[in-house]
């Protein structure tokens, strides 16, 4: 017999190349993807690209079943990972096979699939499920709300966990397809383009598709019966606006604000460059709640925006987030001044075109109205805190900071890094000392200072500081309100969320 000697060292290098790496260096992907506001959001170890979502939901009863399909890459060899969840679930697969699960924490689904997942490999991961979503409390907070035919799924800075699992965070953005079936005579309205509809045995199916990335936050679902109305803008852009049928008596200042949203589109194309996706609209469900949100396509609007009669200045701050908040999202929910100081100023700039006021006249007039000692000055818009990343300082000194830019670099550049901004970053995240460096490069100006100033200091800005941004206080004969001053002070508690959800928000 033959024996073929083999030399020690060619042996043990044919075995490193064979032998895949071995269980101990596969780790868990870590249950927080690192936001410093909300330290439990999001998971890490895997990035995700697309969700199909296949649900049945039954108002009567609030049960919502359904199976989850999420395609990701793993980052790293993975040995179990997070989803962000809370509702029940019956099953878990992972690429196949049937995979470990339980929930930990107040909304962690942890998974351990049957083998180690290698790094830089696609991922299928199934999740089966059954619920009902607004019994279910996280921090003693539902995002579900149930309506008088239907429900809703529509907050900030977290929704999805109360019907969908996720990677639960702005960073981890990824497309969806949406199928949603309900009880015949109701509708599921959704992101995106409407991609079919189909009824059996007394049930509907809904079938919507975003094929940009979305955060998960900015996935929306609402049942119920609806008036919708459709159309196309000008440049071809399908537009689907929908209406709750028991909207009482705001129900025609609603439409009459909404269903403006293709001219103010318009509007906004020539300030922010080309909109960012393939559709628009807006839906009003009866919900007893104040806000407003961006969702991504078709922004969701409570009754109440609308109680003192229409208000397109609200519309244009939830468009206006389309490029600055949904296209280009945030990296950590510190930056939160890049969504809303952007979207207001949208408010002023469209102030000017509906010659309601100018925006330096509002700039003055919001400069004016806070003394040096208000707590006004007090919130840092480009670092609020968690606390305060909805109040109105936010917004207000948000948008005088853009201002105070335009001033301080012109309107050429300023509306050049406007347009550019979103163009370079179309899609993806931004954190504020990148749009700084932006701004710089734009402009030829060292604005570091002037930043810290207008978004970091916790003191209004005064004397020389504020003469070059344009800003000064007249002492004798402070500014008058601009006539839009109403109605974009009707919008400042559009994301006023509630109290209740000042704590839900903390995970």
């Amino acid at each position: 017999m033959h024996r073929r000697l083999l030399v020690p060292g060619v042996l043990a290098t044919g075995l490193m190349l064979a032998i895949p790496a071995s269980a101990a260096d596969y780790t868990p992907g870590a249950p927080s993807i690192g936001d410093s506001y909300y330290p439990a959001a999001g998971n890490g170890g895997y990035d995700v690209s697309h969700y199909d979502l296949r649900l049945k939901y039954q108002p009567k009863t609030d049960l919502l079943e359904g199976t989850a399909t999420i395609l990701a890459t793993t980052t790293q060899d993975l040995s179990r990972f997070n989803l962000d969840f809370a509702l029940k679930v019956s099953e878990v697969r992972v690429n196949g096979k049937k995979a470990k699960f339980k929930k930990t924490g107040e909304q962690e689904l942890q998974i351990t699939p049957a083998a180690g997942l290698p790094k830089d490999t696609p991922v299928t991961v199934v999740v089966r499920y059954a619920d009902k979503p607004s019994t279910v409390k996280v921090n003693d907070w539902t995002s579900w709300v149930r309506t008088p035919d239907g429900a809703v799924a529509a907050q900030e800075p977290e929704s999805a966990a109360w019907w969908y699992p996720s990677n639960d965070h702005p960073l981890d953005k990824a497309t969806y397809d949406i199928s949603v079936s309900v009880p015949e005579g109701s509708q599921a309205i959704s992101n995106g383009t409407l991609q079919s509809t189909s009824s059996k045995l007394g049930w509907t199916r809904y079938s919507w598709r975003s094929s940009k990335p979305q955060a998960t936050y900015l996935t929306t679902l609402a049942v119920g019966k609806f008036d919708v109305t459709t159309d196309t803008t000008a440049s071809g852009l399908p537009v689907v606006n929908a209406y709750s049928k028991d909207l009482g008596e705001n129900g025609g200042a609603a439409r009459a604000s909404i269903e403006r949203s293709g001219e103010a589109v318009e509007f906004l194309e020539t300030v922010f460059g080309p909109y960012p996706f393939n559709a628009l609209g807006g839906y009003v469900p009866n919900v007893t709640s104040g806000f407003a949100l961006e969702t991504q396509t078709r922004p969701f609007y409570s009754p109440k925006q609308f109680a003192k009669g229409a208000n397109v200045s609200v519309v244009v701050h939830e468009l206006a987030h389309q490029w600055y908040g949904d296209s280009v999202s945030l990296g950590d929910w510190a930056d939160i001044w890049l969504n809303e100081g952007f979207a207001s100023y949208a408010q002023w700039l469209w102030s000017e075109h509906e010659g309601e006021g100018t925006a330096q006249e509002l700039a003055d007039y919001i400069y004016d109205s806070y003394p040096a000692d208000d707590p006004f000055w007090t919130v840092k818009p480009g670092n609020p805190g968690a606390d305060k990343q909805f109040d109105g300082a936010v917004y207000d000194r948000g948008a005088l900071t853009l201002q105070a830019l335009r001033n301080e670099i012109g309107d050429k550049a300023f509306f050049e890094i406007l347009k550019g901004w979103p163009t370079e970053r179309a899609h993806g995240n931004a954190r504020i000392p990148e749009f700084v460096a932006y701004a710089e490069k734009v402009s030829g100006k060292d604005l570091g200072s002037f930043f810290d100033t207008w978004l970091f200091q916790p003191q209004k800005p005064a004397g020389a500081t504020a003469k070059a941004a344009g800003l000064a206080a007249r002492a004798e004969a402070p500014a008058k309100a601009p006539k839009s001053w109403k109605k974009i002070a009707d919008t400042h508690d559009i994301h006023d969320h509630g109290d209740a959800h000042t704590d839900g928000r903390r995970h």
